[in-house]
């Protein structure tokens, strides 16, 4: 399977093609082909995986830092054999990835290829992706059992889907372009996907329109990159490039900083996070997938697989305590927490709490620990899918498709035993707590801030980790606890079924299994060894278990809970202090309008910029377009004129005209001779013998 992997992209590729064009013949409008597709993904990824963990440790090629690490690799395997060590030092082996390429174009005498890479980092990506996608799949079989466009849903889901694996196996950057792509155009797809309302096709247009400007950086980074790597878009020897620091340090910069703001807009971060809370306009299936395997976990792929690029162009390793990519994830963390606070809908309690994890990822990779961002990315799509499907549950068949925990929720904990069951397990993986699996990657997170001499971040990882506990306990009491309200009193509440149900206890249990692949105080340290790549392990530092800072991360979870709890369950602390306090009032009105963030893009930015395009469009309209028009008019008008005028009336007419004159003329003449006399008939004819007789004798002679 490691040499045929390229079957997985096209699977889904071939799905969207049969149910846009066979959907609706089925029952199911083409859902049954789309969670066969998926579960066949599934299995393909299981596969791979099993036979990438057992593919032998060997040198990695592809992603070889310098010759001398080569060489220091392969005196390692030699003395190895021979029961000792290279120079003293240990070297550890990795397994080589697995690369096809074929030539896809030709130009200027350069060869571009595509291919599939297969290495750790793309078997983790893959296995998530298609467990998260079939179960998101058949969950939308009862969730959108009914909908009126449920067969354009389920192609759309498809496509979607396999932009991330092209995304996630492309050996090249030039072709990572097409996935990042296709997925932002299946996300506008899916997310105004009920574009009948207003709101929903607005929110389809933001997530389009400022993940566009990301994509900016992205094309930048990418073609910097090229030129710099000497005309090639290989992701291996980028990496290998960079890492050996034969590449220009300022242009390197540059365009790493590019990729960042690429990342940026993808992955929600601070300042382009505010498409992310509206994009749950989308079916809430669709916000599972997006949050927690596909599109806005894009960007933190992108700083893992082109790592070598980041590392090199900020200095990761030796930035005394600070890098771009650490503060634009350490500030989402904290911004992003806070606005989770003052949110009523369930879903964007849940948005910003992924944007906020999402800051916990590319914080990690701007501190040095890759593993910890990709192993928390790893259990958080477990976690967060199974959050967002329980919310999905909750409006289903709890709240009559309602979204508001204050207006429409509250004591559902008895009528859907199952769905709280799973809410809360997956909020404790969230909050951090042991033995959920949130605890052994955001331990991770913690350990490679402090190793590494980033103790600010360090800190904002510990404050991230109470806030998010607080928000989280407040989400659960307002939509399980406490009296029912509104819908949730009205509507007869009950437990969803078995589609919607089956999901959230498979992820819930993942929730807490997924973990213990990287489990460094159990000595487990598996998720690193199969999916860290050698380029990355030769310069990252890798700390082991630090009790303290676990022990100091369960006091910060331990402490919103207790906060929150003490709020809401105890009724304890202040109430009504908004309404009291001015300082109090103004931060909470700062917080529910988003840090007038959308106001500055709508009306300064987009406000400023589309008023002079639109009178410039309307001018160019008026003067240019409606003058080109109104000549062309005009010039047909005078046309149309001149062959009535001339060509109809006078030429033709006048040839036709005297044709009847002439054949009137003829008549006429002719008339004189029909009399009607025998005798003159008889002259007539005797005189023109006579006159043949002459002419005929004259001719004879």
């Amino acid at each position: 399977m490691l040499d045929h992997a390229w079957i997985i992209p096209l699977i889904p590729v071939v799905s969207f093609f049969l149910i846009l064009f066979f959907g609706k013949r089925f029952p199911s409008k083409g859902a049954s082909i789309g969670c066969v597709a998926l579960g066949i993904c599934f299995a393909l990824s299981l596969v791979l995986g099993a036979q990438w963990i057992g593919r032998d440790k060997t040198i990695e090629p592809l992603h070889h830092a310098t010759a001398q690490q080569v060489r220091a690799a392969e005196s390692g395997r030699a003395s190895s054999a021979q029961g000792g060590e290279a120079g003293g030092e240990k070297v550890e082996m990795k397994r080589a990835p697995v690369v096809h390429e074929t030539t896809w174009f030709q130009t200027g005498g350069i060869k571009i290829k595509a291919g599939v890479l297969i290495d750790g980092l793309s078997v983790a990506l893959l296995v998530v992706v298609s467990t998260i996608s079939l179960l998101v799949h058949i969950f939308s079989t009862e969730y959108l059992r009914d909908d009126r466009r449920k067969t354009h849903y389920f192609a759309a889901l498809s496509l979607f889907t396999s932009g991330m694996f092209i995304l996630v196996t492309s050996s090249n950057t030039l072709q990572m372009i097409f996935g990042w792509e296709l997925m932002g155009l299946c996300s506008f797809m899916l997310i105004g996907h009920w574009w009948e309302d207003k709101n929903n096709s607005n929110a389809a247009l933001k997530a389009f329109f400022t993940t566009r400007t990301g994509d900016i950086g992205l094309l930048v980074g990418i073609s910097m990159l090229f030129g710099l790597a000497h005309n090639t878009f290989d992701i291996g020897r980028i990496n290998s490039l960079a890492m050996s620091g034969r590449l220009d340090q300022g242009l390197l910069t540059v365009a790493a900083a590019a990729l960042l703001l690429a990342v940026i807009g993808k992955s929600a971060q601070f300042p382009l996070h505010t498409w992310l809370p509206d994009a749950m306009a989308g079916p809430t299936p669709v916000s599972a997938l997006i949050h927690a395997a596909t599109m806005v976990v894009a960007g933190v792929f992108l700083i893992s697989r082109l790592y070598g690029v980041f590392w090199q162009g900020f200095h990761i390793g030796t930035a005394n305590g600070f890098t771009p990519v650490a503060i634009v994830g350490g500030v989402t963390i904290i911004i992003a927490a806070a606005l989770a606070f003052v949110q009523s809908d369930i879903k964007k309690v849940l948005a910003y709490s992924t944007v906020s994890q999402l800051g916990y990822m590319v914080m990690a990779l701007g501190v040095g620990g890759w593993t910890a961002a990709v192993f928390h990315l790893f259990t958080h799509a477990f976690f967060k899918a199974c959050l967002f499907l329980g919310a999905g549950s909750v409006a289903h068949s709890g709240s009559h498709h309602s979204f508001d925990m204050k207006e429409d929720m509250g004591g559902l904990k008895k009528h859907m035993p199952i769905t709280y069951a799973t809410f809360v397990i997956a909020s404790l993986a969230l909050a951090g707590i042991i033995p959920f699996a949130g605890f052994w990657s955001k331990d991770e997170i913690l350990v490679s801030a402090h190793a590494n001499g980033y103790n600010t971040f360090l800190w904002v990882g510990l404050v991230g980790a109470l806030m998010t506990a607080a928000y989280m306990t407040r989400c659960i009491y307002l939509t399980f606890h406490g009296e029912a309200r509104g819908a949730a009193a009205h509507h007869h509440p009950h437990e969803s079924p078995l589609p919607i149900t089956g999901p959230l206890v498979f992820l819930a249990v993942l929730s807490v299994v997924a973990g213990f692949v990287q489990a460094p105080m159990l000595h487990i340290e598996a998720f690193a060894n199969i999916v860290e790549p050698a380029y990355v392990s030769s310069v990252v530092n890798h700390s082991g278990f630090n009790g303290g800072l676990a022990l100091a991360g369960l006091i910060a979870a331990f402490a919103g809970i207790g906060i929150a709890g003490g709020y809401y369950f105890r009724n304890l602390g202040p109430r009504g202090l908004t309404s009291r306090n001015g300082a109090a009032r103004a931060g909470y009105t700062f917080l529910v309008n988003k840090y007038y963030l959308d106001d500055i893009y709508t009306d300064g930015v987009v406000g400023s910029i589309k008023g002079p395009i639109a009178r410039a469009a309307y001018w160019i309209n008026q003067n240019v377009i409606d003058g080109v028009l109104n000549g062309a008019a005009a010039l047909a008008i005078m046309l149309g004129r001149f062959t009535y005028d001339i060509v109809d009336q006078r030429i033709v007419d006048g040839a036709v005209n005297g044709l009847g004159l002439s054949a009137e003329a003829g008549g006429g003449a002719l008339r004189t001779v029909q009399t009607g006399k025998v005798q003159q008939y008889a002259a007539i004819l005797f005189g023109a013998l006579i006159v043949f007789a002459v002419a005929l004798w004259r001719f004879a002679k």
